[in-house]
């Protein structure tokens, strides 16, 4: 593998001073040099080992280029380039590979140190300005006068807050979360119909403060979105104050450390906040959806800066969400809605299944318009003091959701235009029908929130079905 400068023919070791076999080898080494000459390359202490007249890898280009992963390495070159290389110390090895014979002084074999080239906190850094441009974004160049951050806000990249540089170091660290290789396209982002590659998504991912643990979750909410079931395009250009609700399954969930219970929807979570921040952050910067612009939303909610959390399945009386829409427990996965700001449900006093239902039932029926019905889906976040209640009783998912829409049907005379005085409603035609307040399907059930407290949530969701936006569930790759 040829380096950034040429190599001397002959042996060439690299060293560095904090490393106890390569204190250990200088006796070696000064044998070497003196009858052979030996080139030594140290990579942290530039006088070391003294009096080997030792060249500084000060950059680690020497170590990076040739791929040196534990020191002492010894290297035997011939017309500039290596044609043998032993790791550690191992006598009978040296002395094969110099031809040279290296004494019996020192054990015969003793394992050597990291090299400073794959040190965790170097080799990213190393990889960006060695590595050959794995990246193809384009490079925007910062003034030394500028301040990262301003120029970022000037450019029109956040989402209102500041978001962290994402410098090549930074963006190939993030895609060690990922087998998928940089140039993969995830999806076609609307509303600019923008091919987005893994590279991107990883950009983006950085600016919105995750770690790489996190892009595989990031990659699934991006593809589950731009699905023409779930109509990011629509979900972005209706005036509804709706946007992508990401609730997350699976033992990923824990092993990432997401947030399902004490204010699970709210801030403190690093892996809550930033995987949601990343897909509208994607959506922004790479598919154009800006606000003012595709976004036309009259008011918005703050989860569309982020709206992201993980279902509590091991409190759970039931089985998952993303189970019950037919994935295995075993499997992590995403499932999308397009939905508002969440509401809270208070019911401190109910003790029986019957009433706690009937008051389910009544918050659910004052979603966007008490009289407007089948035209917006709802999830209901069940806090797990109320799921007790229904779990006590014997109630599972199932019969849950079937006794909250048994109590949701109301006579098409109560919902027509003018009744009740409300000029709202559904067309006169209509009155003769019983209607459901949510089509078959269209509620949706998760546990989650903190162990004290008799209160859950609903949020609310955006035009239902073919005409607006569908759930989407996601499995999570690699």
């Amino acid at each position: 593998m040829a380096t950034s400068r040429p190599l001397p023919d002959g042996l060439v070791v690299i060293v560095k001073r904090e490393c106890a076999t390569c204190e250990m080898v200088v006796p070696v080494l000064e044998r070497l040099q003196a009858e052979a000459g030996l080139t030594v390359y140290t990579q942290d202490d530039p006088g070391f080992p003294a009096g080997l007249h030792p060249i500084h890898d000060a950059d680690l280009s020497v170590s990076w280029h040739l791929d040196i992963e534990t020191v002492p390495t010894l290297l035997r070159i011939v017309d500039g380039r290596e044609v043998d290389r032993t790791i550690g110390w191992s006598r009978p090895a040296w002395q094969a590979l110099t031809g040279i014979d290296v004494g019996n002084d020192l054990p015969v074999m003793r394992p050597g140190c990291g090299s400073l080239s794959v040190d965790p906190n170097l080799e990213h850094e190393l990889r960006a300005r060695f590595g050959g441009g794995v990246l193809r974004a384009r490079r925007v160049e910062i003034a030394d006068a500028e301040d990262d951050m301003e120029a970022m806000f000037d450019r029109g990249w956040t989402d209102g807050l500041p978001v962290v540089p994402p410098t090549e170091a930074r963006v190939l660290r993030m895609l060690t979360g990922t087998t998928r290789a940089p140039g993969d396209v995830v999806a076609i982002v609307p509303p600019d119909l923008v091919e987005v590659t893994i590279e991107k998504v990883a950009i983006n991912a950085v600016m919105a403060g995750c770690t790489p643990e996190y892009l595989p979750w990031v990659i699934a909410a991006l593809e589950a979105v731009c699905t023409d079931q779930f109509n990011i395009h629509g979900v972005l250009a209706t005036t509804m104050p709706v946007g992508p609700v990401v609730i997350c399954n699976g033992p990923g969930t824990r092993a990432i450390r997401m947030n399902s219970g004490m204010n699970v929807l709210g801030q403190g979570n690093r892996a809550n906040m930033t995987i949601g921040r990343a897909l509208q952050l994607i959506i922004r910067n790479v598919g154009g959806g800006r606000p003012g612009e595709v976004d036309r939303a009259t008011h918005g909610n703050p989860g569309k800066l982020s709206f992201c959390f993980a279902e509590d399945e091991l409190g759970s009386p039931w089985t998952s969400l993303a189970v019950e829409r037919g994935l295995s427990a075993e499997t992590d996965a995403v499932t999308v809605f397009a939905g508002e700001g969440p509401r809270c449900v208070v019911d401190q006093l109910a003790r029986d299944p019957d009433s706690l239902a009937n008051t389910f039932a009544a918050c659910l029926r004052t979603l966007h318009n008490p009289k407007l019905v089948m035209a917006f889906d709802a999830v209901v976040i069940m806090g797990p003091e109320h799921a007790r209640v229904f779990a006590d009783a014997g109630w599972d998912r199932e019969r849950v959701l079937a006794e909250i829409h048994a109590r949701l049907q109301s006579p098409g005379t109560d919902l027509v235009r003018g009744a009740g005085g409300i000029a709202e409603g559904i067309p006169a035609h209509l009155e003769h029908l019983t209607l459901p307040k949510f089509r078959p399907g269209g509620l949706l059930l998760v546990h989650a929130g903190g162990g004290a407290g008799l209160f859950s949530v609903i949020i609310g969701g955006w035009a239902n079905g073919e005409v607006g936006s569908q759930p989407v569930t996601q499995p999570v790759g690699s």
